[in-house]
């Protein structure tokens, strides 16, 4: 009896063991996600972020240095061709320091010398003149009566045309001796704060609306310093710097799609220019990069995206290769395998490796040109434990 008892201990606890050892060594199912290979359309693109801006920009400056007056017109009013938007008025002349003005003071008193220098000369070239006149009438008198020959009366004409032309250059040594005095008199002129009739109107070059106020206030402004700048909303583009690398990809008139611009449709447009130039542009790894501005016009009506406006920020993808209907999966299901393509395809809850061939691709899915069908399902982010034939289960989606 107590044998008996011993061997039903036995074969108990052998059983125990045995049961932990199967379930311990048992397959174990893993649940995975997953997609299924499907027909359907592919489009190619690069992804940049872009921003709108008027096409047709006018920089208003000022026309001349001098006080611009407050400028009433606010960002979004709208302006007429030719109409007035802004005034400058002429600004008086500083004030002279003791020094200056003994330098004006001294420019002055040269001034008045060099005129009465010019006129002394111009009252020594009168009396030559008169002088040579008198001498002329002489000798032609004398060579009425045969007393001289021709070639005096030669000698004394030249003399007073040599005369005549040096009296009136002492006549406009004068006068810029005069001037000179005028100009120097000027500086020491008294300063006055208000100067009438000195206002210059700035009116704009063509309709459109106010975008960007840069002066508001009174305030002293020289030659061509900006004062506002105008344009026409109607009339955006979009501007999108890409890699130059992927700017060699884009053809002009290519297909694009503007999304995350704020609406709740997307928008259709088209590549107008891609720029000959590059530029050199810091990301924000700190990394040099060459970057290609490329233009893009809207190819909706101008009512789809009349919220936006200029400098808006919008997503754009520009279409560079584009197929109605292809075979196509999931970038997210494939896997290297040395130099080839792989998936793991899910078959009676068993994982299988299959090679793939692909074709072009984007960041979500790829084109399929052989190794599936269409309907395959496929293991989505396929880990490094996966094996061949392993138990997998379709993980359920939680509500």
């Amino acid at each position: 009896m107590l044998r008996l008892l011993k061997n039903r201990r036995v074969l108990t606890a052998a059983a125990v063991i045995g049961g932990l050892l199967a379930v311990a060594l048992w397959p174990t199912t893993t649940p995975v996600d997953e997609s299924t290979v499907s027909r359907g359309p592919l489009l190619v693109t690069i992804d940049e972020e872009g921003t709108t801006r008027v096409r047709d920009r006018f920089v208003i400056s000022a026309p001349v240095a001098g006080r611009v007056l407050r400028i009433e017109l606010e960002p979004g009013d709208p302006v007429k061709r030719g109409q007035v938007i802004a005034r400058v008025r002429a600004e008086a002349p500083p004030l002279l320091d003791a020094r200056t003005r003994a330098e004006a003071e001294a420019a002055v008193e040269s001034a008045r010398a060099a005129l009465g220098r010019a006129r002394a000369e111009e009252q020594r070239a009168k009396a030559s003149l008169a002088q040579a006149r008198r001498e002329l009438e002489r000798v032609r008198g004398l060579a009425r009566e045969n007393v001289i020959t021709r070639q005096e009366v030669d000698l004394r004409e030249a003399d007073a045309e040599v005369a005549e032309e040096s009296a009136n250059a002492a006549g406009f040594a004068v006068r810029a001796a005069t001037s000179e005095l005028q100009r120097a008199e000027a500086r020491l002129a008294p300063t006055t704060s208000d100067v009438p009739g000195r206002i210059v109107a700035v009116a704009a070059p063509a309709d459109g609306v106010v975008l960007k106020r840069v002066r508001e206030s009174e305030t002293v402004v020289p030659a061509g310093d900006p004062l506002l700048e105008t344009g026409d909303p109607r009339r955006l583009e979009i501007v999108a710097d890409l890699l130059s690398t992927d700017a060699v990809r884009v053809k002009p008139d290519a297909k694009a799609i503007i999304e995350q611009w704020g609406g709740d449709k997307k928008l259709d447009a088209k590549v107008r220019r891609i720029e000959p130039a590059g530029f050199t542009k810091i990301s924000a790894l700190g990394v040099e990069e060459q970057r290609v501005n490329v233009v893009l016009d809207f190819a909706d009506p101008a009512v789809a995206w009349a919220a936006l406006g200029d400098a808006y920020r919008v997503e754009v993808r520009i279409v560079t290769w584009e197929a109605a209907e292809l075979l196509k999966v999931p970038t997210s299901a494939l896997a290297r395998d040395g130099e080839k393509w792989a998936v793991w395809v899910m078959d009676a809850g068993r994982a299988h490796r299959a090679i793939v061939e692909l074709g072009h691709q984007t960041g979500q899915e790829a084109e399929v040109i052989s190794g599936l069908s269409a309907g395959t399902h496929v293991i989505l982010h396929p880990g490094d434990t996966l094996a061949e034939g392993a138990r997998v289960q379709a993980r359920t989606s939680q509500p």
